[in-house]
């Protein structure tokens, strides 16, 4: 997965309007690990969280990652 999957994550995030903790709850991530994968110190996230992600985002994991 590219580097930027955190900034995608964060980007369709805000244009939901969800706050990062609303947007944990919502799709299932710990709250710490979504922070630290939208500020870039886990860059590669496994594919379960990935998929948790993608769908709390209404987006296919393809989508995610570009």
């Amino acid at each position: 997965m590219q580097n930027n999957i955190g900034d995608n994550i964060k980007k369709r995030r805000l244009k939901l309007g969800l706050s990062q903790e609303g947007f944990a709850q919502k799709s299932g991530v710990k709250y710490t690990t979504l922070t630290k994968i939208e500020s870039g110190v886990i860059k590669t996230p496994s594919v379960l969280i990935a998929a948790k992600i993608a769908k709390g985002l209404a987006i296919s994991i393809e989508e995610l990652i570009k």
